[in-house]
């Protein structure tokens, strides 16, 4: 899996709830029209679907030149930032943002910018608990991954993603062709520094992540949409919440394993992904911290080897495989022969999480308040 003027007054921020990886993908009110007029600041799209293919006009009178000659005049711009290796140049704040992954739109509707965005995509659970009105103002344009066409139609000048994927082959279109268009894309960094995304699964950790990564791309983002102050609030407040979590907790031998989707080959959590920062504020171990995938599939005769103390469930929403919700997977626990028998399920240490919370991004931090307060619960640590 990093931007001031006057500011407006930023919502309150939520407690971050529970929710996941790679594995993991999925309405609110549509805009106003005279939103929806406004004239951006950088190149303004219009996609039209013609019988030869998708014809891509430039919208909103003048040229170019004339547009670009505005934007350059913002205080502050132009702003670079880096991102998977590629850099996005936006030349004034951003107006009309798109944001293609939930991780991503939780971050700037918690920088209190849903008046500067016309669409998200790719959602895998419900809104973070306090965000609901910020993001009632923002079109959802797909639960999973909207075309490119959709994308475009809503005349987008910021792109923002949280996995390599969503912006390259089989995801929404390649971050190549919004360049092309003239559409600045951001990645987050947690899907890539560090990390080789190669091969068929959700790629391996080089580099153990940190939470230094989300807090990175947080920074990104409030320097891009020239909200610096409130990027910095968000970050202070993600800091505070992980230090009380594991204030006056002490290591435990216990070990944690982390299963996100799949009855069948289960995926769990290598060592070094959002589950890892998890493991290591908390001072716990992984069952399966050999490996760096980030989430590799195994047979549950390795997983009865290994015998967790805990259990870190993945309760999703989708319905993409077998046994999502933490209903089914506890059934499924309980009931297999194999399963049955583990001392995590003989004692029901279930720990659950929201898919997010198993991505690296701000509900990590809900991750490491509920892994704490599951440890305290089932007397694993004080």
């Amino acid at each position: 899996m990093s931007h001031e003027t006057r500011e407006e007054p930023v919502p309150p921020l939520a407690p971050l709830a529970p929710l996941a990886p790679r594995a993991l993908r999925a309405a609110a009110r549509p805009r106003t029209a005279a939103r929806g007029a406004r004239t951006a600041p950088g190149a303004r799209l219009t996609a039209l679907l013609a019988a030869g293919g998708l014809l891509l006009l430039t919208a909103c009178g003048g040229g170019s030149a004339e547009r670009r000659d505005a934007g350059a005049k913002a205080a502050g711009y132009p702003v670079t930032v880096t991102s998977c290796g590629k850099k996005a140049e936006v030349t004034a704040p951003p107006e009309r943002a798109v944001s293609l992954d939930q991780g991503s739109t939780e971050i700037l509707l918690s920088l209190g910018l849903a008046d500067r965005m016309v669409g998200t995509g790719t959602w895998t659970d419900p809104i973070l608990p306090g965000l609901e009105k910020q993001n009632a103002k923002v079109e959802r344009l797909a639960d999973r991954y909207p075309s490119l066409e959709k994308v475009l139609s809503k005349e987008p000048d910021f792109v923002s993603a949280s996995f390599l994927y969503t912006v390259g082959k089989g995801g929404v279109a390649d971050r190549a062709k919004f360049t092309e268009l003239g559409v600045p894309v951001y990645v987050s960094p947690s899907d890539c520094a560090g990390k080789d995304n190669g091969g068929d699964g959700d790629g391996t950790r080089t580099k153990t992540l940190t939470m230094d990564t989300v807090y990175g791309e947080i920074r990104d983002l409030a320097r891009v949409f020239h909200v610096e102050r409130r990027g910095e609030r968000l970050v202070a407040d993600l800091k505070s919440r992980v230090t009380k979590a594991k204030r006056t907790l002490k290591s435990s031998d216990a070990s944690v394993l982390y299963w996100f989707s799949d009855s069948k080959a289960p995926y769990i959590a290598g060592c070094c992904g959002a589950p890892g920062v998890i493991t290591r504020t908390l001072g716990v171990r992984n069952a399966f911290a050999d490996t760096r995938a980030e989430w590799p599939q195994v047979n549950w005769e390795t997983v009865a080897d290994r015998d967790p103390d805990v259990l870190v469930i993945g309760d999703l929403t989708r319905k993409a495989q077998s046994a999502e919700s933490a209903r089914e997977k506890i059934k499924f626990l309980e009931s297999n022969p194999v399963t049955k028998n583990l001392t995590a399920v003989k004692k029901k240490r279930y720990v659950l999480l929201s898919g997010q919370a198993l991505n690296p991004t701000i509900r990590t931090v809900d991750g490491i308040e509920q892994v704490a307060a599951g440890l305290r619960e089932f007397g694993l640590a004080r």
